[in-house]
């Protein structure tokens, strides 16, 4: 029988269309990481592959990826630890109540932040007005 965090790990990983078993550990994806991460990309796939969610769920990597991919060209056995990071952050946003940004916000990013990308704010709506 499944727990909740059995569950959530199965959702962040059909989401994600990934395989985090396929990791082997060589951390060759982490070379690129942004500084301050507690959990390096290829941690934070063991921890999805072991159900490990509510690890992640706490972890300051999970708000720190910066989606820039470098981990999914890096990786050997094509693992993508970024589309495994955005599923468990869709996982967390859609729990009712844990938004980690409101629809309501969003103007007032927009209004400071006057030169951000089109494509940014496409992104927030879709994510956060799930």
């Amino acid at each position: 029988m499944l727990n909740s965090e059995d569950t959530k790990a199965e959702e962040a990983i059909f989401i994600s269309g990934t395989n985090p078993k396929k990791c082997m550990g060589c951390g060759k994806c982490l070379a690129t990481c942004p500084q301050g991460m507690d959990l390096s990309p290829h941690k934070f796939v063991k921890r999805l592959a072991e159900n490990n969610i509510q690890t992640l769920l706490e972890s300051k990597s999970l708000w720190k990826c910066l989606s820039c991919l470098s981990c999914v060209e890096r990786c050997p056995r094509g693992v993508e630890p970024a589309n495994l990071i955005e599923a468990v952050r869709l996982t967390l946003i859609r729990e009712q109540g844990k938004n980690y940004l409101t629809p309501d916000d969003i103007p007032e990013f927009v209004e400071a932040h006057h030169e951000v990308p089109q494509q940014l704010l496409v992104s927030v709506f879709r994510k956060y007005s799930k």
